[in-house]
């Protein structure tokens, strides 16, 4: 397994790294999980690693990391190394080769629209129930998008 960790600033701010052309045109499948809770991200990464095996693709776990707008940008209210600590734990959960990328943002949506790219497949760790919650929101406007959505319990 592979561990690789980035911090990127939200879209605007800094760009995040991007492959060259040609690498990326051989380059394999990357399955997205997006972070909501510790919790259900555990069986997102879970259900992404049974895809991941059947399609000899990798995982990217996209951490959006919010900062409220009284602090800069660059300054946010958890430290970064505690929530890369935090995240190599729930990374190494995970059987295959796994990237975490956390981004440093004011919304969670415009960033993930930055970030993304087209038809990606995404794995989203909702919670369940009756009402509509921020996952569930999140999930329909990825799909929107054009975004493949696939939850831990389909």
């Amino acid at each position: 397994m592979r561990l690789a960790f980035e911090k990127l600033l939200g879209p605007g701010i800094n760009h995040r790294p991007d492959e060259p052309p040609a690498k990326r045109s051989r380059s394999k499948l990357r399955i997205k999980v997006v972070f909501t809770s510790v919790e259900h991200t555990l069986l997102a990464l879970k259900r992404a690693a049974a895809v991941a095996h059947d399609l000899n693709a990798s995982i990217t776990l996209i951490v959006p990391q919010i900062v409220p707008y009284p602090l800069p940008l660059s300054s946010p209210p958890v430290l970064l190394e505690f929530n890369e600590r935090r995240f190599r734990v729930i990374a190494n959960e995970s059987t295959v080769d796994t990237t975490v990328r956390i981004y440093l943002c004011r919304d969670r949506t415009d960033m993930l629209n930055s970030v993304l790219e087209p038809h990606s497949v995404v794995v989203l760790g909702i919670r369940e129930g009756w009402w509509p919650n921020s996952d569930k929101r999140l999930a329909r406007v990825l799909r929107r998008a054009g975004h493949e959505v696939i939850s831990p319990a389909a």
